[in-house]
């Protein structure tokens, strides 16, 4: 997802006045019987395995018939033009990639409503989207020298700082997406032949292995040395904090706390460039990238379907750019 400054826009709450079992889904819903929540309700369980996504798409529902029942359209009176409706609505607040999520979540429930027998069309299948073409990613980047700046200046004295560093470094030297570096395990960095490995669980399920630069061994073993770790190969390598008594739990870091994590690490090492946990992903491809690596390996490393996603991620070229922009003699 987009970096996004927009507020979203405002819609009434989303409470059923009856829940299904357990379940409460919006009110445009529910008043079409249990077995139209039920089968709402299931969209998420049993179509969407991500629990990302699945959160994602379950907002953008209930936002979209909170809106729906804010102008009192019940769910058979919901049209074609509604939604086109909706979607202008949403774009004066959100941005285009945010706006195409909102209709391909319509679109997707929908048809999972037609094929439960909820309904017979789908009013969200003829309505295009915005226009959204991207050549150049907008994931802060940092330069090399900010990279290093940023793990010089962490403070390894105590088994926190350890961490944070560690878990900058796998997403660095490995061009680690934050889910899957907070989703490893201990037994998840191991040894084969001569060097060590990480496995990152992706996206689908997907196991991703590679091997380990030599500084990322170095600095997962003071790690895990460190915690206590190294004969707990079932539990989560990366865990939260307990308040600030500087020791961890035994639960994982969230994606959520490692982000406020990397900007509180930022803002220490003075770097004015507003990093995101996605950006040592971009600034590891655009480092390697820069030393004389490919692409297509670029492509495997971070293990992309296309090319073309992790074209996004490469930054090369923006030195270039600022040297012809310089030439400008005014």
């Amino acid at each position: 997802m987009p970096n996004e400054t927009k507020k979203p826009p405002e819609v009434p709450a989303v409470v059923a006045p009856k829940p299904t079992g357990a379940v409460v889904v919006p009110v445009v819903v529910a008043d079409m019987g249990d077995k139209a929540s039920e089968r709402f309700y299931t969209f998420f369980t049993d179509n969407i395995r991500n629990p990302n996504t699945r959160a994602a798409y379950f907002h953008n529902a209930n936002r979209f018939f909170a809106w729906c029942q804010s102008r009192k359209l019940r769910f058979d009176q919901i049209k074609s033009f509604h939604v086109s409706a909706y979607l202008e609505e949403l774009s004066l607040t959100l941005a285009a990639p945010s706006v195409k999520q909102n209709l391909a979540t319509i679109r997707m429930l929908y048809d999972w409503l037609i094929v439960g027998h909820i309904c017979e069309t789908n009013p969200a299948q003829a309505v295009r989207g915005p226009k959204h073409v991207v050549k150049r990613g907008k994931t802060p980047v940092l330069s090399e020298d900010e990279a290093r700046q940023l793990l010089s200046k962490i403070d390894v004295s105590n088994i926190i700082g350890l961490r944070d560093r560690a878990i900058i470094a796998v997403c660095l030297y490995s061009f680690a997406r934050i889910e899957a570096a907070m989703t490893m395990k201990v037994g998840d960095y191991y040894p084969q032949g001569k060097r060590w490995w990480i496995r990152l669980h992706e996206k689908g399920g997907k196991l991703h292995d590679l091997p380990a630069h030599h500084k990322l061994e170095e600095y997962l073993d003071a790690y895990i040395e460190a915690a206590g770790l190294k004969d707990q190969k079932n539990t989560p390598l990366f865990r939260s904090a307990v308040g600030r008594t500087k020791t961890l739990s035994d639960k994982k870091m969230t994606r959520f706390a490692a982000l406020k994590m990397v900007q509180r690490r930022a803002k220490q090492a003075g770097i004015a460039t507003a990093v995101c946990c996605h950006s040592f992903r971009a600034t590891g491809i655009t480092n390697y990238l820069e030393h004389g690596g490919t692409l297509e390996k670029a492509q495997q490393m971070a293990n992309h379907e296309s090319p073309r996603t992790t074209k996004l991620y490469d930054r090369t070229n923006d030195a270039v750019t600022l040297d012809e922009i310089e030439k400008i003699a005014i």
